[in-house]
């Protein structure tokens, strides 16, 4: 049993002016004498518990009431902790030892109803990537350190090269992990794939001048692809589609408009390749309304597909 879980108990004795001593606490735990005197020394002095001893009742009370202890009848605290537990699994986080630590940590620092929240809370993320733990450590590191960081990376295409990047903003996007960073190779603001980072090394450089990006540059346009906006699409949506989006968020400048047969969603786009596969994804639901560009792109990807079938 932990510190914590005999600080508990003692504590719900004191409560219900049962005058428990050291002794109880050795009978309870099978503890010494001595760790029972010092968890009642670590009660008073470090939790700042208005203790004193009845020599009467040949125990401990409390001289002032509606004293509580930390995470204390807090459910709702202990559930918050329990759901960054699960998050932190679904983030592909879970191999971590620093997140195995921090649970261990948080089991023994509240109560065993802690066990009861991770037990009872599923959360689940489709097409969740995990993470390389020594590379992603490694960018921690640098971010905290103000360091540069020597990375290999390789594109979607395949072409792999070398690059010193000063690293920004850690970035979770639909249970994938990116980097945003400065590159030097390309002397810009970029978002790479920590998926496609093969190796990683932190500089002895520090980061004298940061290159910080624009406050908007994630938010500007849709999806993970930043950058500036080139159009705003607009995009018509029926039947079950039509219920589903029109509860969604997906950028903060969008614009939804209830039609006869449906939803038109508009928003800002600066690349084509999220919004194609979001369109893909609603099939005959999902119409693309205006760019010709956008449109264009769509008929494409499904002549290809149909081409697949015959």
């Amino acid at each position: 049993m932990s510190l914590l879980e005999r600080i508990y108990f003692f504590h719900e004795e004191l409560k219900n002016n049962r005058f428990p001593n050291a002794k109880n606490l050795v009978e309870q735990f099978e503890v010494s004498p001595a760790t029972a005197r010092r968890d009642i020394a670590y009660l008073r002095d470090r939790l700042l518990a208005p203790l004193a001893f009845s020599s009467q009742k040949n125990g401990f009370f409390y001289t002032e009431e509606n004293f509580g202890l930390p995470f204390e009848n807090s459910p709702k605290i202990t559930f918050l902790l329990g759901m960054l537990n699960k998050l932190a699994e679904e983030a592909g986080l879970g191999g971590l030892a620093e997140v195995k630590e921090l649970e261990k940590r948080l089991a023994s620092l509240i109560f065993p109803e802690y066990h009861k929240i991770i037990d009872a809370v599923h959360c689940e993320w489709v097409e969740v990537e995990d993470v390389q733990s020594h590379i992603f450590e490694t960018i921690v590191e640098a971010i905290v350190k103000d360091r540069l960081l020597n990375i290999t990376y390789r594109s979607a295409e395949g072409k792999q090269t070398d690059r010193k990047v000063e690293p920004n903003r850690l970035i979770n996007y639909q249970g994938r992990w990116y980097l945003m960073a400065f590159c030097s190779l390309r002397n810009e603001t970029r978002v790479f794939h920590i998926a496609r980072i093969s190796a990683s090394s932190i500089s002895d450089e520090k980061v004298l001048k940061p290159h910080e990006p624009h406050p908007d540059y994630l938010e500007q346009s849709f999806g993970i692809f930043a950058g500036d906006i080139q159009y705003y699409a607009t995009i018509h949506f029926s039947s079950t589609a039509a219920e589903l989006i029109q509860h969604q968020y997906w950028h903060r400048d969008q614009n939804i408009t209830v039609v006869k047969d449906g939803i038109l969603l508009t928003l800002p786009v600066s690349d084509d390749r999220e919004i194609l596969m979001k369109v893909l994804q609603y099939g005959a639901r999902a119409k693309v309304i205006k760019p010709d560009s956008l449109r264009l792109r769509v008929e494409n990807e499904i002549e290809q597909m149909q081409n697949l079938y015959i």
